[in-house]
């Protein structure tokens, strides 16, 4: 287990070019699992999770090149099934929550797919119904042992159908979507997650010759075709690691230049820090943040407090409330957060709190921030890091903070963010890695 010592109260300076976003990285992964042909993905993100399947598809079979620095080809010409059911597999796969999306394509292209429970950030309950429920409507049949904590879904030729999803999970969504593009006749999903990840996907599959339409709405249609090919596909920068950036911009009164940030993609997130105050300027396809003193947060027009809160996209996504929390604590004003999604995210208010923050956990959901406007900084601590976000909305509070903070557990926060320590210390931080 690794360690963050960081100094912070210094501003910086530079800049920063996001990764390939982790969460599209590992969808488009398990896609290459659907053909024998090879799939080149550039831009993939090297962090732990992602490099966790990586490791995982060759185990599996998948022969896997690495043809530049974020460029890998697969082929998953020879897969072994019996791997599935070996105790390499049980383990690997429980350390990895985005290991689920391997089920849909196995599914599709070989009529079974097992997967031990996953595991993955400590932020409350994720269930997969979703998932197993659109595999069973295609015609799947689902086995749980509790025992053995493994879920099995098989088939022998899966058939379109119609489905009306309980929940627009991202996850849930994408493998459904992957399980369908090879099953016979339409199958027609309805409240369907439509965030860029999952409009990524579709498009890749459509490269592949997938038949897929409604891309971008919550309505999908996609009819079964016998066959894949290969292809060749980018990943697209990643959003949350830009709304991280401009979060540590805003707290440690920085001067940052964001390059290449897919400005499109990026759906209601700039104007959601507009809210709070902060200046974003876009330069072509760069967004600038230029030092501010102080910003302020917003009210409703009647005057009443903000409230920020997670929603399905085109919703803000709760990915990066942490990091909205975080910078919360130094604005002007005072502001609500609302998480919607999941009960324990806000947990880790508690070390803010420990640092001056003034905030009030109102529940498992809800977190009312009073602003310092900038009048008191933050102190130094010692902290645990509980989520990947979390853990990064740490290390932007600490960088702000005066004197020496040490974050524990950072493996949390290299499962998302590429060498953030060494990005970080290029534009001017002062972090510590030490390895225990």
């Amino acid at each position: 287990m690794s360690t963050f010592e960081i100094i912070g109260g210094q501003p910086l300076k530079g800049e920063l070019t996001p990764q390939g976003a982790k969460n599209e990285a590992l969808q488009i992964l398990c896609a290459t699992l659907l053909t024998e042909e090879k799939v080149t993905i550039h831009n993939i993100p090297n962090i732990l999770d992602v490099n966790k399947l990586i490791e995982l598809l060759s185990n599996l079979g998948v022969s896997v090149s690495q043809e530049s620095k974020n460029s890998y080809t697969f082929e998953a010409k020879d897969i072994q099934l019996e791997y599935l059911n070996s105790a390499e597999f049980a383990r690997k796969g429980s350390s990895l929550r985005g290991s689920i999306m391997i089920i849909g394509p196995l599914l599709a292209r070989f009529g079974k797919g097992y997967i031990p429970r996953p595991g993955g950030d400590k932020i409350g309950r994720r269930r997969l119904d979703t998932h197993f429920i659109g595999f069973e409507k295609l015609g799947a049949k689902f086995h749980f042992n509790p025992g053995e904590n493994f879920y099995r879904v098989e088939a022998d030729q899966l058939k379109g159908a119609y489905m009306l999803l309980d929940e627009a999970s991202v996850t849930g969504t994408a493998n459904i979507i992957m399980a369908a593009v090879l099953a016979q006749g339409t199958t027609t999903i309805y409240n369907a997650a439509c965030e860029p990840y999952i409009q990524q996907l579709c498009r890749m599959l459509i490269r592949m010759g997938a038949k897929i339409s409604g891309i971008g709405s919550n309505l999908l249609e996609i009819k079964g075709v016998s066959s894949l090919t290969g292809c060749e596909h980018r990943i697209l920068p990643d959003m949350i690691e830009i709304g991280s950036f401009i979060g540590l911009a805003a707290m440690t009164r920085s001067e940052i230049t964001i390059k290449d940030v897919a400005f499109k993609e990026l759906g209601m997130i700039p104007d959601a820090f507009r809210r709070l105050g902060i200046k974003i300027e876009l330069h072509g396809d760069d967004i600038f943040i230029p030092k501010q003193d102080k910003y302020q947060i917003e009210t409703f027009i009647d005057g009443s407090i903000l409230t920020i809160a997670d929603a399905p996209w085109p919703g803000l996504t709760p990915d990066l409330l942490s990091v909205f929390l975080v910078v919360a604590t130094q604005a002007k004003g005072s502001v609500l957060i609302h998480q919607k999604m999941f009960e324990s995210r806000l947990f880790f208010t508690d070390k803010l709190i420990d640092m001056g923050a003034q905030i009030i956990l109102c529940d498992p959901h809800r977190a009312t921030v009073i602003g310092l406007n900038q009048e008191q900084r933050l102190r130094a601590t010692t902290m645990v890091s509980p989520d990947i976000r979390a853990g990064v909305a740490l290390l932007i509070a600490a960088l702000s903070a005066d004197g020496t903070s040490t974050i524990h557990n950072i493996d949390q926060i290299d499962r998302g963010y590429e060498n953030i320590d060494l990005r970080l210390n290029a534009i001017g931080a002062n972090i510590k890695r030490i390895n225990l």
